[in-house]
């Protein structure tokens, strides 16, 4: 069986505009680099790019056919310059991290250290 395609587009309304940055500084003769993701947007951009990130989590994955999402895969949208998102963006994937079936992450995925996590008080 031939797999469905799911079309979408137009879920950013507004401006939004993600793009990275390439940082550099010296300290002491040692440069250090890395990048930066910069995501703005105007407030109807802003909410329209929430609201897709809350769609996403909120989707029960294992309701999904299997034509519309493989056990193993995981939901995701492509937000792509000039379309949903502004011309000087880079195109951009926006998805879950647990596969539907299997809660697995992806095998490149490197947890955060907690041991870094800043712990406040209320």
């Amino acid at each position: 069986m031939a797999k469905k395609w799911k079309w979408r587009g137009g879920e950013i309304t507004g401006h939004l505009d993600i793009i990275i940055h390439d940082c550099k500084d010296e300290d002491d003769g040692e440069i250090r680099k890395w990048q930066e993701v910069l995501i703005h947007g105007d407030p109807e951009g802003l909410r329209t790019f929430a609201k897709l990130l809350i769609t996403i989590a909120d989707l029960n994955q294992e309701q999904e056919t299997e034509t519309e999402l493989p056990v193993g895969a995981r939901e995701h949208y492509h937000l792509r310059p000039n379309r949903e998102l502004g011309k000087s963006s880079v195109e951009t994937i926006v998805g879950r991290l647990d596969a539907k079936g299997t809660g697995h992450f992806y095998n490149g995925y490197v947890a955060k250290d907690v041991r870094n996590i800043i712990h406040r008080k209320k």
